[in-house]
This record gives structure tokens, C-alpha cells and sequence, in this order.
């Protein structure tokens, strides 16, 4: 098993807090345009976007800009608590669901 860091801060030569570029290891599309669409309905983004370098390496690069109210990683710690939110609620109504769920009697 790999030792990296799941989250990094890539080195692209910006020194701004409100661009950055991350580095997601081992994760890929799955992860990368869900949080992509979740951190692009935040208000105080300019630009969100990701790449996969090649497809046998499993690492996402996500860039973000802000409008400069909020930092990069800020918006990337939301974005990543948001998608946690949802992804527990479509659990709870998932679980509620089978719970209900009554077979039909033949």
C-alpha cells in the first residue's frame, strides 16, 4: 500500500490561497465530478475543475478558484462535508426504504 497523503496541495507555482491545485490519491471520476458538482454550487466559486492524468494512475488533480472571500481549501473542506451530507442521507432514506418495505404476497 502506498504511503501518500490522500489529500495534497500540488506545487503549480501559485502562491495565492484562492487557486489552488490538490492532488486526490486513489480516487477517480466516481469521487472527483461528484465533488466537482458539490463545490461548484457554492456561490464563492470562479472555477472548479479536475483531471485524471492517465488512466492507470489513480490520483484526480483538482484545480479551484474563489472569488477571493473564502480560501481554496476552505471550499474544498466544504465541498467534502457537503457530499458526506448527502451521501448519508441517501443512505438513511436507502435503509428507511428496505425497512418499509412490504413483499407483495402471491
Amino acid at each position: 500500500m502506498n504511503s501518500l497523503n490522500k489529500i495534497e496541495i500540488a506545487q503549480d507555482g501559485s502562491t495565492s490561497d484562492y487557486s489552488k491545485t490538490f492532488t486526490i490519491n486513489n480516487e477517480d471520476h466516481t469521487l472527483a465530478n461528484a465533488l466537482r458538482y458539490m463545490i461548484m454550487k457554492n456561490p464563492n466559486v470562479v472555477f472548479c475543475g479536475y483531471t485524471v492524468p492517465h488512466p492507470s494512475e489513480t490520483k484526480v488533480n483538482f484545480k479551484i478558484q474563489t472569488n477571493q472571500t473564502v480560501t481554496a481549501l476552505e471550499v474544498l473542506e466544504k465541498g467534502l462535508v457537503d457530499l458526506q451530507d448527502v451521501c448519508k442521507h441517501v443512505l438513511t432514506t436507502f435503509d428507511n426504504a428496505v425497512q418499509d418495505f412490504q413483499p407483495m404476497q402471491v
